[in-house]
């Protein structure tokens, strides 16, 4: 968690990339969110044997800007097919997305797959900050994205966003906790903050020094997929 706390520094860059993930009115969706608006019909294709695992989140699992072989999810599967674990990962990420958004789609995306996942990462809570939602309505609404998962049977896996320093002390101090507590309340792993490593590093962000490159998303896997990987069980 230290690694995380010492990205304070990169504030301003933090409020840029939370403000981009965010779609303006002059700003259509990159394509590559499309899988999430389709993300039944790219799951009804052939599983076979191996593991189902969804990305559930904002732009930054929805691969925002990138070729669709490019964003997390392909990059994740690579990654675990890398280690010898079969599996089929599907794009859940949509651009804009605030928690409340993600739990609103949550039932409906699962039920439109063709079984039951074996592992979904959920990475909600950014567009939260940006605006200035309140944390206790974040926490209510990413406990009950886990919760549904947790009725469902589905392992789940958080992955956590940090307040910008701008927003202030207290509301860092209601909004930093959110992810390590619900981890902890419903037993899933974590990764700590999604853009460790990334954020700040202009070799690793697009042209517009907001989001992840190519290069970007593959350092960001590197570190997620061993994680995912013991999830699997594998």
């Amino acid at each position: 968690m230290a690694n995380g706390f010492r990205l304070y520094g990169f504030s301003l860059l933090l409020v840029q990339l939370l403000a981009a993930c965010s779609p303006t009115k002059q700003e259509a969706l990159p394509a590559a969110d499309n899988n999430a608006a389709n993300m039944t019909a790219k799951a009804t294709q052939p599983i076979a044997d191996g593991k189902l695992v969804v990305v559930f989140g904002d732009s930054l699992y929805a691969g925002y800007n990138l070729q669709q072989d490019q964003g997390f999810a392909p990059i994740l599967e690579q990654a675990l097919s890398k280690q010898g674990i079969k599996a089929h990962v599907v794009n859940a990420g949509v651009s804009g997305d605030t928690s409340a958004d993600g739990l609103a789609r949550l039932a409906f995306g699962l039920d439109g797959l063709p079984r039951k996942p074996d592992l979904v990462l959920v990475g909600l809570g950014g567009n939260d900050m940006l605006r200035g939602l309140s944390p206790q309505a974040t926490r209510a609404n990413i406990d009950a994205i886990l919760t549904e998962l947790d009725k469902r049977g589905i392992p789940a896996m958080l992955t956590g966003m940090m307040a910008s320093p701008n927003m202030g002390p207290d509301y860092a101090a209601a909004f930093n906790p959110i992810y390590p507590d619900l981890a902890k309340k419903h037993g899933v792993p974590l990764y700590p903050f999604f853009l460790d490593g990334v954020i700040g590093q202009r070799s690793l962000l697009l042209p517009d020094g907001i989001h992840p490159n190519p290069q970007g998303v593959q350092r960001i896997t590197a570190k997620v997929a061993p994680l995912v990987a013991r999830q699997l069980g594998e």
